[in-house]
């Protein structure tokens, strides 16, 4: 006698579910997965690494509410696009990313994750008579909810793409990013005039963002200010240039007449100095347009490792700091240069206080030319004191430096720029 299709119904909710329970015990990995196809089949989605940090978090996102939604037969028209999944759609809109990438992205998502299933789905011991209503009701579920998504993350797209270019200075915007992206000449004069900024002098590239967001909307109305009370601290010879990057960071630039040598102290004297300041990232001094977008590059590859430190606390971080425009290439990657910093380092790459300590030690040690008196005298420290904590931290890393003595400096110099996100975790 052949059972009732409601049995049947029911025997195939129970594989689906089952089939959905099973991942989501496995939901970082899955998620993980799914974010490394993007990135290697859509290059357009690699930005920098907070941007990366939101894709994945969006990625997570998706994953986690779809395969709720089948472990527990939720309808997908009562599904709501996940919080982060939406301001992803906002920031792609606000760095002009094309709508495309986005929609790409969950079409490829969506055939990802019908690979997952399908390894899944082997694995079980489903009936045969049910197995292909266990795959329709699973594929049908991931179409109508990537299809739902769209329809979301498209909408916010496109409303943060209009209300974007409505808000911005456009023309000023687009010209001064038409500058950076040299992709054509400029008339310095021509473009000077448009911007209303003095493109033939001198000038200083800043990036400026809050790590800790506040209200939405405020963001760049603080930075415009702060930049125009530090120019005039700073002593520039015209008013400064100030474009917004995305909601929360701004591009700033300081003009001179000529090279100020101590601009750069100034601008980190002054916004430490102030209890409310921005993270700022200072580019180095330098002339003309191609000073202009120099200084713009210089700001950002320094901002690139204070972001993939993820400090906290407000931080200024300048081009001109030892060793950061060599680290800041490891940024790229930063989980090859964990391992790779394990590796050279040992026991001494653990993420604690004693080891900072030696760390810190044993790389003003090397950098004084191996000299215990020069080290003892930067770090104030007795030279007794020095020499006790080189002997430990060359201890912890478990053999002596020879000659790979420019991999340990590269390597303290990545634990000290990127601090716990290059260090493994683990006691003293």
């Amino acid at each position: 006698m052949t059972k009732p299709r409601l049995d049947n119904d029911v025997e195939v909710s129970r594989y689906v579910a089952e089939t959905a329970d099973r991942l989501l015990q496995r939901l970082a990995a899955v998620s993980s997965d799914v974010l490394r196809a993007l990135e290697d089949q859509i290059p357009e989605l690699r930005g920098d690494a907070q941007l990366m940090e939101l894709l994945g978090s969006s990625v997570e996102g998706n994953v986690d509410t779809i395969l709720h939604a089948l472990r527990y037969d939720i309808a997908v028209e009562r599904i709501e696009a996940p919080t982060t999944a939406l301001e992803y759609a906002r920031r792609l809109a606000q760095q002009g990313m094309p709508v495309n990438a986005l929609v790409r992205a969950y079409r490829l998502g969506q055939r990802r994750v019908n690979e997952l299933v399908f390894a899944e789905l082997r694995a079980i011991d489903i009936p045969e008579p049910m197995r292909v209503g266990v795959i329709e009701a699973i594929t049908g579920t991931l179409f109508e909810y990537i299809d739902w998504m769209s329809q979301q993350v498209v909408a916010v797209y496109e409303d943060e793409r209009e209300r974007w270019l409505e808000n911005q200075n456009s023309l000023r915007a687009l010209r001064v990013r038409e500058v950076l992206a040299a992709n054509k000449p400029i008339d310095a004069d021509a473009a000077s005039t448009v911007i209303r900024y003095p493109l033939r002098w001198h000038h200083l590239g800043l990036v400026m963002w809050y790590p800790d967001a506040g209200p939405e909307g405020d963001q760049l109305a603080r930075l415009q200010r702060f930049l125009r009370e530090l120019a005039e601290s700073a002593g520039t010879a015209a008013a400064p240039l100030f474009v917004a990057a995305d909601r929360s960071c701004g591009w700033g630039w300081l003009p001179y007449r000529a090279a100020v040598a101590d601009a750069p102290t100034k601008v980190r004297e002054f916004t430490l100095a102030r209890p409310d300041s921005p993270s700022v990232a200072i580019g180095n001094m330098a002339n003309g347009v191609d000073g202009f977008r120099q200084s713009q590059r210089e700001a950002e590859t320094a901002r690139s490792v204070a972001v993939v430190a993820k400090r906290p606390q407000p931080t200024v971080i300048a081009a001109t700091d030892p060793g950061l425009s060599v680290v800041a290439r490891l940024g790229a990657d930063v989980a090859g240069t964990r391992d790779w910093v394990a590796d050279v380092l040992g026991d001494l790459a653990a993420d604690n206080e004693n080891d900072a300590r030696l760390r810190d030690t044993l790389r003003v040690f090397l950098g004084c030319g191996s000299s215990y008196k020069l080290a003892a005298e930067e770090l104030s420290l007795h030279f007794n004191s020095v020499k006790y904590r080189v002997g430990r931290a060359v201890a912890r890393r478990g053999r002596d430096i020879g000659s790979d003595r420019l991999d340990v400096e590269l390597a303290l110099l990545a634990c000290h720029w990127y601090g716990p996100a290059v260090l493994q975790p683990g006691a003293p």
